[in-house]
C-alpha cells in the first residue's frame, strides 16, 4: 500500500494515474493523516465495487457501535431496558 500526499496528487497527477493499476491501492494524506482511498475501477465493476466499499462502511461502523457499547457497559442491558432507551429516543424526537 502506497501512501501519496494531497500535494503530489496536485503536481504529479498523470504519474499517480500510471501507478495506479499497478499499485492497486493508494493512500491519500493531508497533513500526514489518511483521508482517502484510490483504487482502480472500470465500468464492468464499478457497482460492484461501491458495494463492497459500502458494506465494508457499514461492517467497521457496526464493529465500532459495538465497542462502543461494551465501554459504556451497555451490552448488559435487558430488553426492557433497551426498549426503553428506543422510547425515550422517539419521544424526544
Amino acid at each position: 500500500m502506497k501512501f501519496i500526499t494531497v500535494r503530489d496528487l496536485r503536481t504529479t497527477p498523470a504519474q499517480i494515474w500510471k501507478s495506479l493499476p499497478q499499485e492497486q491501492e493508494l493512500i491519500i494524506t493531508n497533513n500526514g493523516k489518511p483521508i482517502a482511498l484510490m483504487t482502480p475501477i472500470g465500468e464492468s465493476d464499478l457497482e460492484e465495487t461501491i458495494a463492497s466499499v459500502r458494506k465494508a462502511r457499514a461492517a467497521a461502523a457496526i464493529q465500532n457501535m459495538q465497542l462502543l457499547s461494551a465501554q459504556n457497559s451497555n451490552n448488559k442491558l435487558s430488553l426492557d431496558e433497551i426498549n426503553a432507551e428506543i422510547d425515550k429516543s422517539r419521544n424526544e424526537k
